[in-house]
């Protein structure tokens, strides 16, 4: 297994995405201290496992708030964005439960936090939205349909939405995939490796040839299962709609297809069904060109591909995330392997016919 650093352009986008380098966590104190003095909140702080922010759930005695501190090496601009996008969408679709911002009490969206070592870290509170992970939950056809249309009603809200920083560049941004072949020499097993290589020679000859006509917008980024809550009893089953960490100006077909590689393969003997009922319900709200859905299924298959990699090398380099990132990434090998035993004209063809009413 490869143990040197990654090559430019792969070191960039880690560096961009604040994934390239740990930190010493904040202080709880100094939370509580902040909260109290901007926010007036106190009450029972709770640290959350998370990628790369430091997060915190606050229990007051009125209700509840999800705490986030931007890791240091995240641009203060990057933040804005993610408010921006946040705010966008409760005054351009109020009716969506998208996770709201609260003000501080000098009405502002944020506490920037100044570090010694130089830096500025940004503070943010929201209001806590209350409901299970999707992951977690055994969705019926019609429910994962109703995820993948919640999926498309954001992504028509923010169709019209701009921001100075939306084109800020991103590991996880599909568009660059093609040029981290080099991460599969960090991945151990051969077996992996092989599929790896595979995937990249699918996404290199069907979707890298189409990269500059691809419909593009601002996207969530990362609507993953444990993104979305829902409630089984509900009718409309999406109750929230949470973390806009990953939001960039990117071709939409990758915003589905972040959804699709969390479902694929979990259901083994038919493991693109859960997929194919996400991308149904998806275009019930936004339609994808006929001419870019069959790009999705490799897409989705990249982006699989891309946590498996990206998980293996941060994992040995940012050790008290170490258990956090496996536990997300545990199965992809398994899914990537389940998912490529169909052919993806075979996919192709299967949505199609959803889309025209067949099962």
């Amino acid at each position: 297994m490869n143990t040197s650093p990654p090559a430019r352009i792969a070191r960039q986008l880690f560096e961009e995405s604040g994934l390239a380098s740990s930190h010493e966590p904040i202080a709880m104190s100094d939370v509580e201290a902040l909260l109290a003095r901007h926010y007036r909140l106190s009450g029972r702080l709770e640290r959350l496992a998370t990628e790369k922010d430091d997060t915190f759930r606050l229990r007051t005695a009125s209700a509840d708030h999800l705490v986030k501190v931007s890791p240091p090496d995240e641009a203060v601009a990057v933040v804005a964005l993610q408010t921006a996008v946040m705010r966008h969408l409760e005054a351009e679709a109020p009716h969506l439960p998208v996770q709201r911002v609260k003000e501080t009490t000098e009405g502002s969206d944020n506490v920037t936090i100044e570090r010694n070592e130089g830096g500025v870290r940004v503070l943010r509170v929201f209001d806590f939205v209350e409901g299970a992970v999707l992951a977690k939950t055994n969705p019926t056809h019609h429910q994962l349909a109703q995820a993948g249309q919640m999926l498309g009603r954001v992504d028509l809200a923010l169709r019209s939405f701009r921001h100075p920083a939306d084109e800020r560049r991103l590991v996880w941004d599909l568009r660059y995939f093609d040029r981290l072949r080099e991460l599969i020499e960090y991945t151990p097993g051969a077996t992996h490796r092989r599929l790896a290589h595979e995937v990249f020679r699918l996404f290199h000859g069907t979707v890298v040839p189409r990269l500059g006509a691809l419909e593009t917008q601002v996207i969530h980024g990362d609507y993953s299962p444990y993104n979305v809550l829902v409630d089984p009893r509900a009718d409309s089953f999406v109750t929230g709609v949470i973390d806009f960490g990953d939001s960039m100006r990117s071709a939409l077909i990758f915003d589905p297809a972040v959804s699709l590689a969390n479902l694929l393969g979990r259901t083994p003997r038919d493991p693109w069904r859960e997929a194919c009922s996400f991308v149904a319900g998806y275009e019930r709200a936004r339609p994808i060109k006929d001419t870019e859905l069959p790009l999705l299924p490799v897409a989705a298959l990249a982006r699989l591909t891309l946590r498996a990699l990206v998980t293996h090398w941060r994992a040995e380099r940012v050790p008290e995330r170490r258990d956090y990132l496996l536990e997300h990434a545990r199965d992809d090998w398994v899914n990537v392997a389940r998912a490529m035993d169909v052919t993806m004209q075979e996919i192709v063809d299967r949505l199609l016919s959803t889309r025209h009413g067949a099962p």
